[in-house]
């Protein structure tokens, strides 16, 4: 199960690895004073900032860690390779998914790595219990193997311009992907890449709770978007809200790998 609902986990927390992978983009929030304030049962926090490859040109990225620094991360949190991980998060960009994504880049069984559906959002609205108490960890020793066909690099992205052998999709807002609005961080330009299309995130969730809406609706808005194949690399920002898009694809396209450009507009936008 990809996705997984709140009240499967609340029958299933004795089974799972729970990991808040909460992220935000604004600066008036902070996701580890949050989760310090209060989080989900046995919670371990899932610092996306620090658990990133901060390219020295390009701090406000989101580029996927060395293998052995995921090994080290991973093995810190206690996690083992046989775990079966529930992510959740509390992040109007759905910043789990992007942590799902690391998960299986780096070889997670994907049929042990789900995302609650709604995250904290709808945990809280059904009146569910959280908590503020330290989580217990043991570390672990846990291994990783990359799967490198998952992400795309600028250099294949500028490619494809020219080529046109894969469609780019991004997730950002339609303003942002149309240059009608400036980017958020500093020192990126207006705009979007060449030849992609735009499907905000914000048009595959339920704005009420934060799950995404079902299959049937899921397929529909995919379809009107003229994607209906397997050869489809998803953008955004900084690659958080493209693993969100990821997820919602691989739903109802059960051929499809998860696929990423991993530097987003954050890399190929940079003045």
């Amino acid at each position: 199960m990809t996705l997984v609902s709140t009240e499967w986990l609340s029958h299933n927390f004795h089974k799972v690895k729970i990991i808040d992978a909460s992220w935000h983009l604004v600066k008036n929030r902070n996701a580890t004073e949050e989760y310090n304030k209060e989080h989900l049962k046995n919670a371990i926090f899932f610092d996306l900032d620090k658990n990133s490859n901060k390219k020295k040109n390009l701090s406000h990225g989101h580029f996927l860690p060395t293998i052995k620094n995921h090994e080290k991360s991973i093995s810190k949190m206690g996690i083992l390779n046989t775990d079966r991980i529930i992510i959740y998060c509390h992040s109007d960009l759905i910043s789990s998914c992007r942590v799902w994504f690391q998960f299986l880049y780096f070889g997670h069984d994907p049929k042990l790595v789900s995302v609650l559906n709604g995250g904290m959002k709808k945990w809280k609205l059904e009146g569910r219990k959280v908590t503020n108490l330290k989580t217990k960890i043991i570390s672990s020793k846990y291994k990783s193997r990359e799967n490198n066909n998952m992400i795309k690099i600028k250099s294949q992205i500028e490619k494809n311009v020219k080529y046109k052998k894969f469609t780019v999709l991004d997730a950002r807002s339609k303003n942002r992907f149309l240059g009608l609005e400036p980017e958020p961080r500093p020192g990126i330009k207006s705009g979007s890449i060449e030849g992609s299309k735009s499907l905000p995130l914000s048009e595959l969730v339920n704005t009420k709770d934060n799950t995404f809406l079902d299959k049937k609706k899921l397929q529909n808005i995919f379809n009107l978007n003229g994607i209906n194949n397997s050869r489809i690399v998803m953008s955004c920002g900084s690659s958080v809200s493209a693993s969100s898009l990821a997820l919602a694809y691989s739903l109802i396209n059960d051929d499809y790998m998860a696929k990423i450009y991993i530097g987003s507009w954050t890399e190929y936008g940079k003045k």
